[in-house]
């Protein structure tokens, strides 16, 4: 009989096939060629943009440029940067980080197109209220045959975000380093449904609630997290060198550890996606909400999530693991256990105690962020006016991922939001004219 776990497994390793990550490859390489690399030209103007320098108070939209970007990167600036790489690597090993700069390089071009058609083509909501995200973008902006794709994201979104999987690793790092010697089932449900609580007092607070406390800690966390894998790199900066050779160097190799180059390829690839969501679509929901006129100013900024996430944080917990070398190992280290065995490692029980708190903070912001996007999949397909339902669903799920394995609950999620890529890419491709054609107007007017 075929268990829960080789089921997801079997539909993860369906879904990111080559066809899937060709799309997103090629399609992010003709928006970085197709715009003449303008997202990458205009960095310094994206940064004015996101400290609120442009905000307007009468423009349109729930959230400052800060806020949006704040909730984004704290649906994708989460355990994916602590716990994903170190499945990344224990997967496809070093060569696997390569294939992840690879997809934040080209997701950069990849979010200016797709978060720049968030906010051109909001759309009404069963409320009459205004909306952003992929779904939005099909039934407003493409002709009629192209709806089903709006629904299929949408159905794939309620998967993709639920909290499983952020649920799951802070139960693993809970069990693990607080009450080791408790009952695994009980020990999960506890810390399930104190989680489940945590995450209902803010979510039910609505999105504004959810961008206030992501702005107010998500920097905070990062900069400790940053700090902590600084100065450990710093203390071996002399194997710096050599770690950064074999990450290239088994990228390319024909033996690498996860089926060769392609192999690896595709491990790379969609675990780079996990963490970024560039082409997934999820960011497009929060930066819809950006409250502006200007849709190309929030694709200049969504464009900075791809470098702050995957480019800085992800690198830095890749070679924190590939220093202590325990990827190798033999044993029950996987995920979070992993990563938080490497810094014990070197750090002792100092880094131990700054990573738990750093993993409590992303994964709750995470979890925060991810219901808003499971709230507007589920308006769009059954209607704003029982949307609020949707919490209750939610918090449910938080208890459910404490309580199954990380195999089972990685698998299902990086499966569906492979799943949401499709519409995305889809019609971002269709509709890249129309941002180069906004983007042209808004460089004539605001010459910078």
């Amino acid at each position: 009989m075929t268990s829960l776990s080789q089921v997801a497994e079997q539909f993860a390793a369906a879904v990111w096939g080559v066809p899937l990550v060709a799309l997103l490859l090629c399609g992010g390489a003709f928006f970085a060629v197709f715009s003449r690399l303008l997202p990458y030209r205009h960095f310094g103007h994206a940064v004015g943009i996101m400290l609120g320098r442009h905000d307007k108070a009468d423009d349109p939209g729930e959230l400052s440029h800060a806020q949006a970007l704040a909730a984004a990167l704290s649906g994708t600036m989460g355990l994916g940067n602590i716990s994903g790489v170190a499945l990344a690597i224990v997967a496809g090993g070093p060569g696997a980080v390569f294939w992840m700069w690879i997809s934040a390089i080209l997701g950069i071009a990849t979010k200016f197109f797709t978060c720049t058609l968030g906010v051109m083509y909001r759309g009404e909501d069963s409320l009459g209220r205004l909306q952003g995200g992929p779904m939005y973008i099909i039934r407003e902006a493409l002709p009629r045959p192209f709806y089903p794709l709006a629904i299929a994201f949408s159905v794939a979104g309620l998967i993709g975000t639920l909290p499983i999987f952020q649920a799951n690793q802070l139960t693993a790092l809970i069990r693990s380093h607080v009450v080791p010697n408790a009952d695994p089932q009980l020990a999960g449900l506890g810390i399930g449904i104190a989680m489940a609580l945590v995450v209902g007092a803010v979510i039910f607070g609505g999105l504004t609630r959810v961008a206030r406390v992501a702005v107010a800690l998500l920097p905070v966390m990062v900069v400790i997290y940053l700090s902590m894998t600084v100065f450990l790199l710093a203390r071996h900066a002399a194997e710096l060198p050599g770690l950064l050779a074999s990450i290239v160097n088994e990228a390319f190799n024909p033996g690498a550890v996860g089926g060769g180059l392609l192999g690896v390829m595709l491990i790379g690839i969609s675990r780079g996606v996990f963490s970024n969501e560039a082409g997934v679509g999820t960011e497009v929901m929060a930066h819809g909400a950006a409250r502006t006129r200007e849709p190309i100013r929030e694709g200049l900024v969504a464009m900075l999530g791809p470098v702050a996430d995957t480019l800085i944080v992800c690198t830095c917990t890749a070679l924190v693991i590939l220093l202590a070398g325990n990827w190798q190992q033999p044993g029950d280290l996987s995920g979070i256990t992993l990563t938080m065995d490497a810094f014990r490692a070197d750090l002792g029980m100092t880094g131990a105690v700054l990573l738990s708190i750093v993993a409590l903070i992303l994964s709750s912001t995470t979890m925060f962020t991810m219901w808003y996007y499971g709230a507007k999949c589920f308006g769009f397909l059954f209607g704003a006016q029982v949307q609020h339902h949707y919490r209750w669903f939610f918090v449910g799920t938080v208890i459910f991922g404490a309580t199954v394995s990380v195999d089972v609950v990685f698998n299902l999620i990086s499966g569906s939001y492979g799943l949401m890529a499709v519409p995305t890419m889809v019609s971002t491709l269709w509709l890249a004219p129309k941002v180069m054609a906004a983007a042209k107007d808004y460089f004539a007017r605001h010459p910078y």
